[in-house]
């Protein structure tokens, strides 16, 4: 069944006033998208931030009569209506175009990640069958391929790795799979967790080589490898916390970071790391370092 689409013009302020009049008008669906390249880094907490210039898209079923939308909408607000769009989506199978979009990737020499559904391009290479999800890393963004390309890199066999902030679990199971003895997962997100342990299995990975935990619950150690990708406020105020899980000798990664945190987060670990030179991927960049 095909759907309108009706595409409206919005500042943040007017974004919870609009939603609920589409929803009352009979929309089935309204988001909300980014109409310009304005990403949103470190939100405060307790907020939900919207894009200074923000498109609110609203979906009516097909025989809606939107031409009254405008007069409606401004009845329901008191206010003029803001430019708006309306636009005909024809029907798909949209989980087969879902999956479509997400092809496997290569990581350095010897790393790919694949979706679950597609077949390994190298079957004797080392592949990370993954599902691509909203919420928690699947490879795509350049923070998460930047770290994936340093594990591929390092020579992990025998190692006790530390994702911190494992999200998916991308980054561990990936060292895992590479070769590491094990790998701990710690998050704030229990949902991330999951995500983690459902991920782990679908590679063939025990519990007992992936334990998880929540901060408060982490067990006290100190890994071989450390991998960080979160964002660069927790990377500097949790340095300390994070210095101490590494050993002597241990080695480090973190990303998440913005090339203009660089330095900052550089000054935050450079009294105990003996640290490489960044490296950057679309304006994103890696620190990487080995324990003094």
């Amino acid at each position: 069944m095909p759907w309108l689409q009706v595409r409206i013009a919005i500042t943040p302020e007017q974004a919870e006033t609009y939603e609920d009049a589409l929803l009352a008008l009979g929309a089935v669906s309204v988001t909300f998208m980014d109409a310009e390249d304005q990403p949103i880094f470190e939100p405060d907490l307790g907020t939900t931030p919207l894009w200074s210039h923000t498109h609110l898209l609203a979906l009516f079923e097909a025989d809606t009569d939107l031409d009254k939308l405008p007069a409606q909408l401004e009845l329901m607000t008191g206010k003029p209506a803001p430019e708006s769009m309306v636009e005909r989506i024809e029907d798909q199978d949209w989980e087969r175009s879902w999956m479509a979009n997400f092809q496997p990737m290569r990581f350095g020499q010897r790393l790919w990640i694949v979706p679950s559904w597609h077949e390994a391009p190298e079957p004797d290479a080392v592949n990370l069958l993954l599902d691509p999800g909203l919420a928690f890393g699947t490879g795509t963004h350049p923070t998460t391929a930047l770290c994936l390309e340093w594990l591929d890199s390092q020579d992990l066999h025998g190692c006790d790795l530390l994702d911190f902030g494992c999200g998916s679990g991308i980054l561990a199971i990936a060292g895992l799979l590479l070769g590491a003895r094990q790998a701990i997962g710690t998050d704030i997100d229990p949902q991330a967790l999951e995500a983690s342990r459902d991920n782990a299995g679908r590679n063939g990975i025990a519990a007992v080589q992936f334990p998880l935990y929540l901060p408060a619950d982490l067990p006290p150690g100190q890994a071989d490898v450390l991998v960080a990708n979160i964002l660069a406020g927790p990377l500097v105020s949790l340095a300390g916390q994070i210095t101490g899980l590494v050993r002597s000798g241990g080695r480090l990664a973190l990303s998440g970071i913005l090339a203009e945190q660089a330095e900052e987060v550089c000054a935050a670990y450079r009294s105990s790391f003996d640290l490489d030179p960044v490296a950057e991927k679309d304006g994103w960049i890696r620190i990487t370092g080995k324990r003094r």
